[in-house]
């Protein structure tokens, strides 16, 4: 799973201009696929880090409606990338994160 949202990722990130509204929501990916760069935001206590803490806590809480989140967060958790509520992201943009992370996990973007 995690494998697969990376690749994902990266060919999600050549299918839009610099402009667009979903690579915009989907900047706190960026801690997902780069381990380090996520211990460094972490540490920092930056605003993506608590971005990505909101998403992965929405996701939790949605692995109902989007059953291929439940192993996914199992690949995070296994990474120590576990949520916590700071209630900086907006809940519109948590859901088309959502949907966004669901899609690679359904090969959308799978080369």
């Amino acid at each position: 799973m995690y494998r697969v949202f990376c690749e994902s990722y990266e060919n999600f990130l050549n299918s839009f201009n610099e402009d667009s509204y979903r690579l915009r929501i989907a900047k706190p990916f960026e801690l997902i696929v780069n381990t380090d760069k996520y211990q460094r935001e972490k540490k920092q206590q930056s605003e993506l880090y608590k971005q990505l803490c909101d998403l992965i806590v929405f996701m939790k809480e949605n692995t109902i409606r989007f059953p291929k989140l439940k192993a996914f967060l199992w690949t995070l958790s296994s990474r120590d990338m576990n949520g916590e509520e700071y209630n900086v992201a907006k809940v519109e943009e948590l859901e088309e994160q959502t949907k966004l992370v669901n899609s690679f996990l359904k090969l959308a973007y799978w080369y």
